[in-house]
C-alpha cells in the first residue's frame, strides 16, 4: 500500500502547519503519541493509512494490529526497521483486543486512540479512553446504500456492478453497498440481473483459476454470515440466489454462497445489521423522496452510491447523510476524506484530513503586535 505513504506524502508537501490569521498566528502542532488498533478485513492498506499520517504530523505510534491478520504489520516493521526510522516512532504490539487494546485506549501517555472496526468494539474504545480524555478517530461499520435512478444509463451494468461491489472481498468491506434501492419499474428486473450475477460468481481456493471469491477470514465471522443469511430467510425476504451452506463445489472451509435477498423491507435485520459478508438486498421504492428516506433510515453513514443521470444523481448525492458518497462508480479518489457518520464513526482519514486528525490547534495570540 505505497500509495498512501505516496498520498500522505502530497498532501504534507502542501500542508501549512503556521500561517497568520487576523490578529494571531495559527500553529498546528503533533498530537503525541497515537494509538492504533487496526482490522483484518483489509489489513495492509488501513495500517499504511494511519502510520503515514501519524509521521507526516510529527507524532509517535503503537499499532496494535488484528490477531487474525498480523503479518502485514510485522513485515511493515521491518520496513521502517530497513528504511530508518528512529527507534520509538514506531512501535509494533500483537495482541488481542479486550487485553492489549483496551491498555492502550486507558493509557495516560498514549494521546490519540485511531481504530477501525466494528462499531461494538470502537464504542469499547472509546469507553476505555474517555478517563484520559484522550482524543477518539473511528472508523466503524456501515450499511450503505445504493441507490439506482430511473434515469440510469444502463440499469443492467449498474446492477451487476453494484453487486459485484457487494460481493468483493467477500462481502468483508465496511462501505460495500449492501442495500440497493431500486424502483418498482425496474425492481423485477434488477432482482433477476442481481440473482445471475451471484449466481456466474466462483467461489473457491483464491488461488485456483477463474474463482472470483475466497473464504471468508475466520470461523465466527462465518458463523455469524450463515446465521444471518438464516434470520433473513426466517423474516420472510425472498432468496434469489445464494443462501445458507456451503458453494458448491466447495466441501470444507469458510466459504459462502454470494447471496442475493429481495422483497426486503428496511426494517427486516439484514437491512439494519452490518453482516459483513457477500449479502445484497434488494429494497424497493415508489418515489425518489421515499428513496432517500430509505438510504438514510439506518444508525450507519459511512459510504453510499447513487448512479443515473449525472446531475440528477449529484443532487441526490447531496441528501444522503453518509461520509462519502460515489456517483456513476466514480474512480477512487484516495486523498478524498473516509469516515463516517453516527455509528459509522468520526473523524476522517486520508489526504490532509487524516494529517489533521493527528494534530493540535494552537493560537498564538499578540505574536502580530509591532
Amino acid at each position: 500500500q505505497l500509495k498512501n505513504f505516496k498520498e500522505t506524502l502530497e498532501a504534507l508537501e502542501n500542508y501549512e502547519f503556521e500561517k497568520k490569521e487576523d490578529g494571531y498566528i495559527l500553529r498546528r502542532e503533533p498530537i503525541g503519541v497515537v494509538g492504533m488498533i487496526t482490522p483484518w478485513n483489509w489489513p495492509m492498506n488501513q495500517i499504511t493509512t494511519k502510520v503515514s499520517a501519524a509521521i507526516a504530523s510529527g507524532c509517535t505510534m503503537v499499532l496494535k494490529p488484528s490477531e487474525i491478520s498480523p503479518y502485514c504489520s510485522m513485515l511493515l516493521a521491518e520496513v521502517m526497521h530497513d528504511a530508518g526510522v528512529p527507534k520509538g516512532v514506531f512501535n509494533l504490539v500483537n495482541g488481542y483486543g479486550p487485553i492489549v487494546g483496551a491498555a492502550l485506549s486507558e493509557h495516560e501517555k498514549v494521546d490519540m486512540m485511531s481504530f477501525t472496526g466494528s462499531t461494538r468494539a470502537g464504542i469499547a474504545v472509546a469507553q476505555a479512553s474517555a478517563n484520559t480524555v484522550k482524543r477518539v478517530q473511528q472508523e466503524l461499520g456501515g450499511k450503505s446504500a445504493n441507490i439506482i435512478l430511473d434515469d440510469v444509463a444502463d440499469l443492467e451494468k449498474s446492477v451487476k456492478g453494484g453487486a459485484g461491489h457487494c460481493f468483493l472481498n467477500s462481502g468483508q468491506s465496511c462501505n460495500a453497498p449492501t442495500r440497493m434501492l431500486i424502483s418498482s419499474k425496474n425492481y423485477d428486473k434488477a432482482v433477476e440481473v442481481a440473482a445471475n450475477t451471484a449466481n456466474a460468481m466462483k467461489v473457491g481456493d483464491p488461488f485456483g483459476t477463474d474463482i472470483k471469491m475466497g473464504p471468508i477470514s475466520n470461523k465466527t465471522q462465518y458463523e455469524k454470515v450463515q446465521r444471518m443469511i438464516q434470520i433473513g430467510i426466517d423474516e420472510g425476504a425472498t432468496l434469489s440466489a445464494g443462501g445458507v451452506g456451503l458453494p458448491e463445489g466447495c466441501e470444507k472451509g469458510y466459504f459462502v454462497k454470494p447471496t442475493i435477498f429481495s422483497d426486503v423491507t428496511n426494517e427486516m435485520t439484514i437491512a439494519r445489521e452490518e453482516i459483513f459478508g457477500p449479502v445484497l438486498c434488494l429494497i424497493k421504492y415508489e418515489t425518489e423522496e421515499e428513496a432517500i428516506e430509505i438510504a438514510n433510515d439506518t444508525p450507519y453513514g459511512l459510504a453510499g452510491y447513487v448512479q443515473g443521470e449525472q446531475s440528477h444523481a449529484v443532487e441526490v448525492a447531496s441528501k444522503i447523510r453518509a461520509g462519502q458518497v460515489t456517483i456513476n462508480k466514480g474512480a477512487r479518489v484516495r486523498s478524498a476524506p473516509f469516515g463516517g457518520y453516527g455509528s459509522s464513526g468520526n473523524g476522517r482519514e486520508h489526504g490532509s484530513h487524516g494529517l489533521e486528525e493527528c494534530l493540535e490547534t494552537k493560537a498564538v495570540i499578540g505574536a502580530l503586535v509591532e
